[in-house]
């Protein structure tokens, strides 16, 4: 089995909170995130795919087919977007790290059943700040 990443960058605003909380109860909760105003990162995605070696190709997947999947599902609907409002797919969650990586794993996970059908999804790690990331395996 082969494992194979690709990384993209992109920015976001959001605001974490819980529309069934007070504004006090959020500012406990989530702190300076829960901002009404909204903050931005500057968002790294890594996309790690597994399968075998095509031996027409040499290749587990094509990464400009991987990189174009991701800029075309996810990259081109979040970048430079406010994730609470903007983002179709974080409509009614909770746009928490963790719930995003989630989002994306669904997105991608459909796309590259169609694109690369002997390779699997296998890691997302979504970097939200040089101290803060997340890691997702589909589980």
């Amino acid at each position: 089995m082969i494992y194979v990443t690709r990384k993209e960058h992109f920015n976001a605003a959001h605001r974490v909170y819980n529309p069934q909380w007070s504004d006090e109860k959020n500012l406990e909760v989530f702190g300076i995130c829960a901002n009404p105003n909204y903050h931005g990162h500057n968002f790294e995605l890594l996309v790690t795919v597994k399968g075998p070696i095509d031996p027409d190709t040499g290749f587990v997947i094509d990464m400009k087919k991987l990189g174009n999947l991701m800029k075309s599902a996810v990259i081109d609907k979040v970048d430079h977007r406010n994730l609470n409002l903007d983002v179709d797919f974080m409509q009614g969650v909770i746009p928490s790290c963790e719930n995003f990586v989630i989002e994306i794993w669904k997105i991608l996970a459909k796309g590259l059943a169609e694109t690369a059908p002997h390779a699997k999804l296998h890691y997302l790690k979504l970097i939200e700040t040089p101290k803060n990331y997340v890691e997702y395996y589909g589980e």
